[in-house]
């Protein structure tokens, strides 16, 4: 079975989010199973492109509204990623140093058509074409009903929403930059008065998935104005449970890390990291550590952060490092505290993956106060290092971690508030006082297996059940 994954973005080409670590797992492990999974995604002007050699295997020239642009398709070996990578270079719309940008709409529908226009001349067409987010949404609808693609009718399509608060609307006074399709079905690409690839994508995919069970259900009764919609379509939706890469987060090989580690050797290991961490950002390492590594966005709750920490922090027995971007209000709030609080708290503006394998090995406890946490990647990848989650009962937060009250292994609020998130830290640091019960607690979650296999398992199956 042939299946070609369509990304904005995969790890570790190009990465924004969790987007990029699924479409750079996922595919590795279908091939493991016996599929042939591809990738394509746009060619980005970054490290990853200048420091690796591709092979020109396609030109053509595709319209986008009136504009007529070449573009080319090279390919990067299967042997380097565990799976054939593809890229779509469109000189001065995707050979960007950047990946999102205000012009997304010309830039990823100029992307989408030279996908198709790409398969369309493929001798060997693709038995499932797997889309991902807005920024492909638009791929099912044209396989289904643009005139150029007639060959894609029979052709089974699969949308994964990674993220649906980001749904890609654009004026329908742009419709034209769509290839040609029958008027009537104008209605498929409509949205509340603008065209919205992720509606168009649910409405016309042949199945729908979400990164987690409980996503799904979340998506029901909140969707950013599209709860009807998936409510109705529920019947071809499922949710899936993201892995993650075992090969790439592993504590005995991780390059990042200053110490490697097994569950046996978790003592020493995560001592040498959190020593690292603390010695680097002027912290008190006896104090138990928690950090914070993403966006900071109102999304993962980190606008409460400031007020957060500031009575945290009241408790000098504990120590904060947070490593992100985003809202400069919130960036500039951060390091307001940091002058507060300098013997226990620290900032990094910005991210750095090396500095973030550091922090999941060397901390004791990681923050995700999350209000919209489709999956979650983080939770996982600090399991598997031995550092105790305190999460926002939220998305798939929800189907990976158990509180302790529970017989679980985790922290949960179940509001975003300061007043709740402060008290699970304060729940944290009562937890790690228990030294004989945490340390037996480290191990206990680093054999939690969130590997690919068994998603990799439930998209081949559901890829099967749609064989026409």
């Amino acid at each position: 079975m042939q299946i070609i994954h369509i990304s904005a973005e995969c790890y570790p080409v190009a990465k924004v989010g969790g987007l990029a670590d699924v479409v750079g797992a996922l595919p590795k492990y279908q091939n493991e199973l016996g599929m042939k999974s591809k990738v394509i995604m746009p060619f980005y002007d970054n490290s990853f492109t200048q420091n690796n050699k591709f092979k020109k295997v396609f030109a053509g020239t595709l319209q986008l509204g009136s504009d007529s642009l070449p573009f080319t398709i090279k390919s990067l070996p299967k042997k380097q990623l565990g799976f054939e990578l593809f890229l779509v270079d469109i000189p001065k719309l995707l050979h960007t140093s950047f990946v999102y940008s205000d012009d997304d709409t010309r830039r990823f529908m100029a992307f989408q058509i030279a996908v198709m226009q790409y398969m369309l001349q493929l001798k060997k067409k693709p038995d499932i074409v797997h889309c991902h987010d807005h920024h492909t949404g638009l791929i099912p609808f044209m396989m289904s009903h643009a005139d150029a693609y007639e060959d894609f009718r029979q052709t089974p399509s699969v949308f994964t929403i990674h993220n649906a608060q980001y749904q890609g609307w654009f004026s329908h006074d742009q419709v034209n930059l769509i290839p040609k399709f029958p008027l009537s079905k104008i209605g498929l690409l409509d949205w509340d008065n603008s065209i919205n690839p992720l509606a168009t994508a649910i409405k016309c995919a042949w199945r729908v998935t979400t990164v987690s069970p409980s996503y799904m259900e979340e998506l029901k009764s909140e969707a950013n104005g599209l709860q009807s919609l998936i409510t109705s379509e529920s019947d071809k939706c499922v949710g899936i449970l993201n892995g993650i890469d075992t090969s790439v987060w592993n504590t005995e090989t991780d390059p990042f890390l200053v110490k490697n580690y097994s569950e046996t050797t978790v003592l020493s290991g995560k001592k040498a990291n959190k020593k690292w961490l603390c010695d680097e950002f002027k912290l008190n390492a006896e104090n138990p550590l928690f950090v914070f590594i993403g966006r900071l966005v109102g999304e993962k709750g980190s606008d409460l952060f400031p007020q957060v920490f500031k009575k945290a922090l009241q408790n000098p027995k504990l120590s904060i490092l947070l490593l992100g971007s985003g809202n400069k209000d919130t960036e500039k709030e951060l390091l307001k505290v940091r002058k507060q609080f300098p013997k226990n708290y620290n900032t990094f503006i910005g991210y750095n993956e090396a500095l973030s394998h550091k922090m999941y090995a060397g901390a004791d406890f990681l923050l995700m106060p999350s209000r919209v946490e489709p999956c979650g990647l983080n939770q996982m990848y600090a399991l598997r290092y031995g550092t105790v989650p305190v999460v926002s009962k939220v998305g798939g937060l929800i189907d990976t971690v158990v509180d302790l009250n529970e017989n679980g292994f985790g922290i949960i609020h179940t509001e975003i508030t300061v007043t709740q998130i402060v008290e699970a830290i304060n729940r944290a640091v009562e937890f790690y006082k228990k030294d004989t019960v945490f340390r037996k607690n480290r191990k206990t979650i680093m054999k939690i297996d969130h590997s690919w296999h068994l998603s990799a398992q439930k998209y081949s199956n559901l890829y099967n059940s749609l064989k026409v």
